[in-house]
């Protein structure tokens, strides 16, 4: 047997408040919703909204993926002869050592430092000071695609 009961609201009729205490109008006393309040259509409030930043479009999306060369310089191979040395990094014939960049996971090769040795470098990329000052010091910088 179903119950029939009365609504609350039926009850609430003549009380002013209808159960919430001091005032409740709908979402009015939280100030309603999305961008009420923000005086979009109220030209006296326009320029406090300009100043926020929530209105239109900002900035752009960049679309796909980028890579980031990891890169090292020829005076930083020369910090790291030795350590590189000690961990078979790198290969001493002679008078020529051989480095290859590209097992460690440099790809790029720039000229900022001094050759003072015979180096055969491997890298992907390197730029054309870079590949001047190894050749001066007699060695050679193959580039892999």
């Amino acid at each position: 047997m179903v119950v029939r009961r009365r609504k609350k609201i039926t009850r609430q009729r003549g009380s002013r408040t209808h159960g919430w205490g001091l005032v409740h109008r709908g979402s009015g006393n939280r100030g309603g919703v999305g961008n009420a309040g923000t005086g979009k259509k109220a030209h006296c409030k326009k320029p406090s909204v300009w100043k926020e930043d929530h209105l239109g479009k900002f900035g752009f999306t960049k679309h796909g993926t980028t890579t980031h060369d990891r890169i090292i310089s020829l005076k930083q191979i020369a910090q790291q002869l030795n350590p590189w040395q000690a961990k078979k990094l790198a290969a001493q014939d002679k008078d020529t050592i051989t480095i290859d960049l590209t097992k460690m996971g440099y790809t790029k090769l720039l000229s900022t430092g001094k050759v003072t040795k015979k180096l055969n470098i491997t890298v992907a990329i390197a730029t054309a000071d870079a590949i001047e000052k190894v050749k001066a010091a007699g060695g050679t910088i193959t580039t892999t695609p």
